[in-house]
């Protein structure tokens, strides 16, 4: 290519949507070829910012006569397809994430930080003296959830959840608001995040952090035993004294640190009301889903080096059941009031799929409540899926091993949350009312929330304009499905490229003890590694010795002629056969000599 075709190439205009490619040499040629999904190359020019080898971004560039013809300009270098950090900002751009603002956004959001933040303060009620904590994952960057706690006597407390005050800083319609629904949340993925806010809010101005003053609307509640008694709802101005973290306060819990004041006995408070509500949903038949998230560690060049799974602890279960009280006692002062907003919606099951969970457990072994007979009513089949996780649990702590796939199951026969301008219920929560209200900072259901809240304690704006409340629902729960898709992803690949990492190390051939965590016609799906972090594909067609077939309830592989079975929850020893770091896919075969093909 003449440079002189090179130039008329690279200021050819760009047409068409932005796509993930290497850059591979084909002759003399440089070529860009599609990295996620198969599509047809592109020609490309040199470009100074990417060479062979390179992950890029590329936009098909317009032929002479103005069509998009067959060749592409490299529009942004991403780094490296062997580097776990970049695979994964690729995969965020390939799945339609911004990873940056409109500039005029961020200006007004900057504008709206400046003219605000002293403005704002007037008419709240100032709760500074208040001793103010926060707990979150140690790497955390916004903090959109703030607690105040104090004992008022025996099982009575006075609990303060403050919220970031988004709303003091986004005005309806505004180009930052109509950004932020665009979004519709924050997606978090290991090693990077895209905001739902510019960074001026969720990390500065709207985050909760120690030692500055920060604008809040606070729940009030008094809890009385295991219940609500009174709750109320104000603009406020607060200072957190302290940002904690999950290990310190349950090291502080185990009694092996000590709690500085002044948020010390505040933070026992907050964690005898919490146990309170906590027994509450317990004998409400609430659903118990313990999960573990990894933790991801990252060195300086991009590569994962290290993966922690987070497990839910007191500490968690503190801040989501005092986060849970304050959500329903917004969502009922909302739909008392009847101001347009978006609910927390968790329809109840329905009696058949009820009946296939217990068939299913009960195919294992595992302890199922009694089903009534004939047909089930949807608070009775919400009632037996609690029941049902509860025994779960306490099986899966006496066993020591199932957890995951028979949370999968449990999780495969609830129908799935969303939002919605009415209010249905939350089967899970076992509420009568719900909505999310306590993240503005990156869930914008929660905004329309604030500003319903603050339509009726304020009267300084009108409530949410319901046909936009209407639509909202749909828009975001699809977004929010959409985030979840991708932060799976990530997970999957950060955890495919430790262990190709790990693997360089220990070599090939080492086996794992592993445990099969889900099962379909084509094979069974294991989890195994430290903690069972790492999860592979072992198909049926490399299993010897067998005709390996489904069982009716999903729940093993019987073989045809010996009448064995791999089941859910079983133990097995496995080999890493193949790993495709940046489609997060493993692909397994049996440890065991007996199981393998010949």
């Amino acid at each position: 290519m003449s440079p002189t075709s090179a130039t008329r190439s690279a200021r050819a205009p760009v047409v068409g949507p932005p796509r993930v490619a290497v850059i591979q040499r084909r002759g003399k040629f440089l070529v860009a070829e599609p990295f996620f999904d198969a599509g047809p190359r592109m020609a490309i020019g040199k470009d100074d910012r990417a060479g062979v080898g390179d992950l890029v971004v590329v936009r098909a560039a317009a032929s002479r006569d103005g069509r998009r013809g067959g060749r592409a300009r490299v529009v942004r270098r991403l780094g490296r397809p062997e580097i776990a950090r970049d695979v994964i900002e690729a995969l965020m751009v390939d799945r339609g994430l911004e990873r940056s603002f409109d500039p005029a956004v961020e200006h007004e959001a900057r504008h709206a930080v400046q003219s605000r933040s002293v403005a704002g303060r007037e008419g709240r009620r100032d709760l500074r003296e208040l001793a103010t904590f926060t707990i979150d994952p140690p790497s955390a960057r916004d903090f959109d959830d703030a607690i105040s706690a104090q004992s008022e006597g025996a099982d009575r407390w006075r609990i303060w959840v403050h919220i970031a005050d988004v709303c003091a800083f986004v005005e309806p319609r505004d180009a930052v608001d109509r950004e932020a629904y665009r979004r519709a949340t924050s997606v978090y993925v290991p090693g990077a995040v895209e905001p739902m806010l510019p960074q001026a809010l969720s990390n500065n101005a709207c985050s909760l952090v120690p030692g500055q003053d920060r604008l809040a609307v606070t729940v009030e509640m008094t809890i009385e035993g295991d219940r609500v008694d009174q709750s109320g709802f104000h603009r406020t101005l607060i200072r957190s004294d302290a940002r904690l973290d999950y290990d310190q306060v349950d090291r502080i819990f185990a009694g092996r640190e000590r709690a500085a004041e002044p948020w010390g006995a505040p933070l026992a408070a907050a964690r005898a009301a919490a146990a309170a509500l906590h027994a509450r949903r317990a004998a409400q038949s609430a659903l118990v889903l313990d999960s573990e998230e990894p933790e991801f560690t990252f060195d300086e060049a991009g590569n994962v080096i290290a993966a922690e799974p987070v497990a839910q602890t007191e500490a968690h279960r503190l801040i989501e059941h005092l986060m849970i009280a304050a959500n329903e006692q917004v969502a009922s002062f909302l739909e008392a009031r009847r101001i347009p907003t978006l609910y927390r919606v968790h329809e109840r099951p329905d009696g058949a799929s009820v009946e296939r969970l217990v068939e299913q457990l009960a195919s294992l072994g595992v302890p199922t409540p009694p089903v009534p007979r004939g047909a089930i009513a949807p608070q009775q089949a919400a009632e037996l899926v609690g029941e049902t996780s509860a025994l779960v649990e306490s099986w899966v702590r006496r066993t020591g091993h199932g957890r995951s796939g028979l949370t999968s199951l449990i999780l495969r026969s609830l129908k799935q949350a969303y939002y919605d301008h009415r209010n249905l219920g939350h089967a899970g929560l076992q509420s009568p009312r719900y909505c999310h209200f306590t993240s503005p900072i990156r869930r914008y259901p929660d905004v329309v929330c604030h500003r319903g809240l603050l339509s009726a304690i304020t009267g300084e704006a009108p409530a949410p304009d319901a046909g936009f409340v209407v639509s909202a629902g749909p828009w975001t729960s699809t977004r929010e499905r959409e985030a979840m898709t991708i932060e799976r992803d990530a997970d999957d690949v950060a955890l495919a490229f430790l262990l190709e990492r790990t693997l360089a190390d220990t070599g090939w051939e080492e086996e794992f003890d592993g445990e099969v965590v889900g099962l379909i016609g084509a094979g069974a799906f294991v989890a195994f590694g430290p903690g069972l972090m790492f999860e592979g594909m072992m198909p049926v067609r490399r299993m010897r010795g067998d005709w390996w077939e489904l069982n009716e309830e999903g729940t093993m592989l019987m073989g045809a002629h010996t009448g064995r079975a791999l089941r859910l929850g079983d133990s097995v020893r496995i080999r890493v056969d193949g790993i495709d770091a940046p489609r997060g896919r493993v692909d397994l075969v049996p440890g065991d000599a007996a199981l393998e093909e010949d």
